[in-house]
């Protein structure tokens, strides 16, 4: 694959896992050309492979955007991740010293970024907790996959996840690392699919964003903080008394 391809595909996919790209976020051919210094074939190579991975989608209309995955996605996404964390955790034999403390250190970063209420950084990290799950254990090949999918369930929870649901998913992973630690593998991965399934059916998924209210809130009259701009009479000058006495 070509190095400018495979670096904007990476950009876009950790900027998605970083909250920073939200849901329906136009992806123009020619912006990104333009700030990755490539052509737009180039550009149009890694959209075909995010499409691939299931991360942009491409209209006649719209060109290149964000997947918003809709209800039946989300649950499918998470079924998906369901079976395979569940069996990578069953598949671990003992889990290394070094592994437990990062993932420790991972749950007290997400309690804090919840507790300072910062969403995109919350969503970042619970989801990145999975695929840090999957790297520390040393499965490249699962990380990839979980990787991809985390990014689609990220997308998911900027959509349909409240902030409480949030809390709960982190407390969640502190209960996995602790049976972890335990050396009690079993329960770790039982733990794990109760989770992912506790996640997907506490998906909001009638709270779609109001696509206009970016529109909506500029034009309330609230947006001009008490400077409403004047508005003209809906009288014509070749009837206004004023201009005929002057006449």
């Amino acid at each position: 694959m070509n190095p400018a391809a495979a670096n904007i595909e990476e950009a876009i996919l950790s900027a998605i896992l970083a909250g920073r790209i939200a849901p329906g976020t136009r992806l123009g051919e020619q912006k990104l050309a333009d700030l990755f210094g490539v052509s737009r074939t180039r550009v149009r190579e890694a959209m075909m492979r995010l499409e691939t991975r299931g991360v942009v989608q491409v209209s006649a209309r719209r060109g290149w955007y964000v997947v918003e995955p809709s209800a039946e996605e989300a649950r499918e996404a998470f079924q998906t991740r369901r079976v395979i964390e569940t069996g990578l955790l069953q598949t671990v034999r003992e889990v290394p010293p070094r592994v437990l403390a990062s993932l420790k250190k991972h749950v007290a970063m997400e309690r804090q970024v919840i507790e300072a209420g910062d969403v995109s950084s919350r969503a970042c990290l619970l989801g990145d907790f999975h695929i840090h799950l999957a790297d520390a254990l040393g499965n490249r090949l699962l990380t990839e996959i979980i990787r991809d999918l985390t990014a689609r369930t990220t997308l998911i929870s900027m959509l349909y996840q409240p902030t409480e649901k949030a809390e709960e998913s982190s407390h969640d992973h502190e209960g996995i690392v602790a049976a972890m630690e335990a050396g009690d593998l079993a329960e770790a991965a039982r733990l794990m699919d109760e989770h992912i399934g506790k996640v997907e059916a506490g998906l909001d998924l009638t709270a779609r964003p109001d696509p206009l209210a970016g529109l909506r809130e500029l034009l309330t009259p609230a947006a001009f903080a008490g400077n409403t701009p004047s508005v003209p009479h809906a009288h014509s000058h070749s009837h206004s008394p004023s201009l005929r006495k002057e006449d």
